[in-house]
């Protein structure tokens, strides 16, 4: 099979569903990423764009680094280490299910940020899989989902991925009315860190976190410049003054670009003003 003979990566999932096909289906691009298929279904996502199962349990804590590398060195086939990890109790299984099965939705929907690359067919991997996996359609309409959301709340999350939050309040001043996941992400935010490095910082989800930095915007403890206005295309335009000179040697006058804003017509104008601008 050759990625070419399919439109785009759900249209190629989709097929490989139809075959049953096991393997892992390599995505170039930014930030691209592996997804690992068993029988058709996608039981793991790894992108540099979202933290992995193995990435979220060890930040987190919730299990130690001695405990994996011990559990690694016992179990070193990565299909069956989760049957391992559960099996000694370092993870209950319900939970082992629910942080694969996220890990998969949000990888899905990190790769979905940006235009795939190049598609490559490959054979089995070995990863921490969700079983039995997930229907490519269900990964498509909850990423969809998702993206819909964002977008209404603040505008595209590929840019709400990309801009970097500035604290506005710190964690203590806030903490008697946020919610202890609101007030780590709110700990996170110094003007450097995208929501993905926060993401990986507290081995959360990209989603979640994106959520969290919403309502922290929401509630005024973190802004973000520049931002596009929510109804507007950001501007192309310059935004240096223009000088305007005449060829009769008038003295050149400097006029700034009018700002437009949202039912307040141009910059300037008289509130009572009546007619059509021109």
């Amino acid at each position: 099979m050759t990625p070419s003979a399919v439109r785009n990566v759900p249209a190629l999932l989709q097929q490989l569903r139809d075959e049953r096909f096991s393997g892992t289906v390599r995505v170039s691009g930014h930030p691209g990423g592996t997804i690992h298929l068993r029988d058709g279904l996608i039981g793991a996502i790894e992108t540099p764009g979202a933290p992995t199962v193995t990435s979220t349990l060890l930040t987190s804590g919730r299990i130690t680094d001695e405990d994996w590398l011990a559990a690694t060195a016992a179990e070193p086939d990565a299909d069956r280490l989760g049957g391992h990890l559960v099996a000694t109790g370092l993870i209950g299984a319900a939970e082992f299910e629910v942080c694969c099965a996220a890990a998969v939705f949000d990888g899905a929907f990190a790769m979905a940020l940006s235009p795939p690359g190049e598609r490559e067919v490959s054979g089995p991997e070995p990863a921490l899989v969700a079983e039995p996996g997930f229907e490519p359609r269900q990964l498509t309409e909850e990423t969809a989902r998702r993206t819909a959301w964002l977008t209404r709340l603040w505008g595209p999350p590929s840019e709400l991925t990309r801009v970097r939050p500035e604290r506005v309040e710190s964690p203590e001043t806030a903490a008697g009315w946020l919610a202890p996941r609101q007030q780590d992400v709110l700990g996170c935010v110094n003007g450097r860190r995208t929501a993905r490095d926060i993401a990986f910082t507290l081995g959360r989800g990209l989603y979640a976190v994106l959520l969290d930095l919403v309502r922290l915007e929401s509630l005024g403890l973190v802004r973000w410049q520049p931002r596009p206005a929510s109804d507007t295309r950001p501007s192309t335009a310059p935004r240096v003054p223009r000088t305007d000179t005449s060829a009769t040697g008038a003295v050149p006058k400097t006029t700034a670009l009018p700002k437009r804003r949202p039912g307040s017509g141009l910059p300037g104008r008289d509130p009572g003003q009546k007619g059509r601008g021109g």
